[in-house]
Formats: C-alpha cells, structure tokens, sequence
C-alpha cells in the first residue's frame, strides 16, 4: 500500500461525507453543512493532485492506483454534479441536466466499453488525454462554483465547458477502444472448418 494510493483512498471515503453534508444543507439550510460539504470536495478535488504527483515523483505508480484513482474522480465529481443537478434553488445554483446526462452517459460507456475489451482482449489499456483531464477539471470547478454561490452566467460557462470536453473524451475513449478491439486476435474471423 503506497502512500499516493493511501491518499486516494481517504479521498474517497470522503465522498460519503460530501454527499451527506450537502444533503444536510439543502434540508436544513444551515450554512456550516455547506461549508464542510465544500471543505470535503475542496480536500477531495487537491488530494487527486497530490496523491497524482507522489505516484509520479516517488516512482509509486500501482495497479491497484490505476484503478483507485479515476474510481475517486468518478465518484467525487459525479456525485456532486448530481446532487447539484436537482433543483434546491432556494439555497444552491444547479447545473443544467445535459451536463449530467453527458457525463453519467459517458461513464456507463466507458464502462461498458472496458468490460468487453478486457473480455474480448483479456486486458483494457486506458490512456489518459489531456481533454479528459481538462473534462474533469471544469466538472470540478462547476461544482465548486456552485457550493460557493458565485455568479450562475459563469456557472452555466463552466457547465457548457464541461460538456464539451465530457464528450469529446468520450468519442477519444471509444475510438481508443475500437482500435484496441480491432487489433485483438479475437476479432478476427473465425477459421473456416
């Protein structure tokens, strides 16, 4: 258990967490749920970074942090789009539906996808881009923006942002995975007998 790994995994225990307080707060109204649900996705969002760099300057890459670590991403931000998507106008912003239908979409076929090449192929090899990065960063910072209840024009930017760059990960990621299918051996035709 590495310590870039170890990072990781307190980044997603603190999912549950920000999911309660944010729930607390669209109940209750009480502003200190607010600022712990930011404090949580704010720790969360600079321990993706730090657990990121100390995998790569300590030589701490694992498969288990292959893993965990775009696990963490998902859960966090996903997590926060969909709470922010519902409508609690009276105390948070939310961010328009087409954000979490791209990303949610997204995901499930990105999911799907690795369970049939690592089917098909027997290993999934996902290589991250940079538009992907760029896709999480501006999910991110919506969903800060939106804890923060600064300006919704600049909410709605950062949304639009989102969007793109989700879906443009996602055609990247398919094409990835239609090539590493079209290189299998077994997609090839069978033998005639």
């Amino acid at each position: 258990m590495t310590t870039a790994n170890k990072i990781t995994i307190f980044r997603i225990l603190l999912v549950p967490f920000f999911i309660v307080e944010v729930l607390n707060y669209v109940g209750h109204g009480e502003e200190l749920h607010r600022y712990l649900a930011i404090t949580a996705f704010l720790s969360a969002s600079i321990c993706d970074g730090v657990d990121g760099y100390i995998a790569r300057r300590y030589n701490q890459r694992s498969e288990l942090g292959a893993i965990l670590d775009p696990l963490g991403d998902k859960l966090l931000v996903v997590a926060g789009i969909v709470l922010l998507s519902l409508h609690h106008e009276e105390y948070l912003p939310h961010l328009p539906l087409w954000l979490t239908a791209t990303v949610i979409s997204r995901d499930v076929l990105l999911l799907l996808g690795l369970v049939i090449i690592h089917y098909t192929c027997g290993k999934a090899r996902v290589k991250p881009h940079i538009i992907g990065k760029a896709a999480t960063v501006l999910q991110m910072v919506a969903v800060c923006w939106a804890l923060l209840k600064l300006p919704v024009r600049w909410l709605h930017g950062f949304a639009l942002g989102a969007t793109i760059c989700t879906g443009v990960s996602g055609v990247i990621y398919v094409f990835d995975g239609v090539r590493q299918l079209s290189a299998s051996p077994a997609s090839s035709p069978a033998p005639k007998q």
